[in-house]
């Protein structure tokens, strides 16, 4: 299921390295006593939890609101998790993100675990909050977490260069119940700053338009030029607009590159909505050219809501709200490894539960 995602400012810089380095033992004790307690699926369920992430980045000492949250988190975590804790992770920003395949391929095999079926998690999620949820949102960061069952969780980033901001998106599925489908309404919950316009191709409103979208690219696509195709109209001066052949304006003009990807996918004849999304090529322009297309043919419904949740541990990077202590970040990685090597019965074990239950938790 598809979890929530988060909107974060965007900030420059990098994370420092006498933070990250203790960021990640960190990361690995707190990963280590849920995996103890609770199993790996409860670790991915909570990492696929937008809150839960969030507040774990807090507690690591990162800004709590800045985009960076979200990428030196995963960092941290692919680095203090592995094949010896139950679960690894794949991905991370940038030119990382696109080792995702070739990463799952080589830890999936240490499990046992269907490497093909993992990386097409991984592919669809990525695509469907690339393509399908038109928000403005560039995906510049992805991680796949899995575990040796082949439960998986995905947290991904995109960013919008206009208003600055970050968003992050959450992703989990369990071996037992597997994603039925990852175009047909994927529960989400978001935190951040509404889009004024965003179009969810994967909402139960857009059904219809998804179906109207597949029976046309199995048609011929040039059935089709006469509502997509426009002219240029030159004024005098320096003055240049477009004016579409059609009534309507879609906002979806396609060069020919585009309409060379439509012909490739009708000549496939994708077999649902989803293989259609999986195509390589097919991306946002196409996929929002078909529901516009869909509109105004068949009348379908399109939805353009914009599905719209928020700790301190430690300080934070940039000493906000105060510096990080290094001297109690030292202390929480102590006390949590002595918890986990000590047995359950141990009374600090019982003494963090008793914290856990009677200090209320300030957002």
């Amino acid at each position: 299921m598809k979890t929530g995602s988060v909107d974060l400012p965007l900030h420059p810089g990098k994370c420092p390295a006498w933070l990250f380095q203790r960021m990640k033992p960190l990361a690995r004790e707190i990963s280590l006593i849920i995996i103890d307690d609770f199993g790996t699926i409860e670790l991915l369920l909570r990492l696929a939890d937008p809150t839960f992430f969030q507040a774990l980045g807090c507690v690591l000492g990162f800004d709590w609101h800045s985009s960076g949250l979200s990428t030196t988190t995963c960092g941290a975590l692919k680095e203090a998790l592995g094949p010896d804790t139950g679960v690894c992770v794949a991905g991370g920003k940038g030119k990382t993100s696109r080792k995702a395949p070739d990463e799952i391929e080589r830890d999936s095999g240490v499990f046992g675990l269907d490497a093909e079926r993992m990386k097409r998690a991984s592919y669809l999620s990525a695509k469907v909050d690339s393509s399908c949820v038109q928000d403005g949102y560039a995906l510049y960061h992805h991680c796949f977490f899995f575990d040796e069952k082949g439960n998986w969780t995905v947290v991904q980033q995109g960013m919008n260069p206009a208003n600055k901001y970050a968003r992050r998106y959450h992703w989990f599925a369990g071996c037992q119940h597997p994603v039925p489908s990852f175009v047909d309404e994927p529960p989400e919950s978001i935190a951040g700053i509404p889009e004024p316009e965003t179009l969810n191709l994967v909402s139960k409103i857009s059904e219809e338009t998804r179906k109207a979208s597949l029976d046309i690219i199995k048609d011929n696509p040039n059935h089709l030029r006469k509502y997509l195709d426009g002219q240029t109209i030159l004024c005098d001066g320096d003055c240049a607009f477009t004016l579409p052949a059609r009534h309507e304006i879609l906002n979806c003009d396609l060069t020919k590159k585009d309409w060379e990807m439509l012909h490739q996918a009708y000549e496939l004849q994708p077999k649902d909505y989803e293989e259609l999304v999986s195509l390589q090529g097919m991306g946002g322009k196409k996929l929002r050219a078909l529901a516009l297309i869909s509109k105004l043919i068949y009348g379908t419904q399109l939805d353009w809501k914009d599905p719209v949740k928020y700790s301190f541990a430690h300080g934070g990077k940039d000493g906000i709200p105060y510096p990080v202590d290094r001297g109690a970040y030292e202390n929480s990685i102590s006390f949590l490894r002595d918890v986990l090597m000590e047995s359950k019965n141990n009374e600090k074990e019982r003494a963090l539960r008793t914290i856990a239950r009677i200090v209320p938790i300030k957002c």
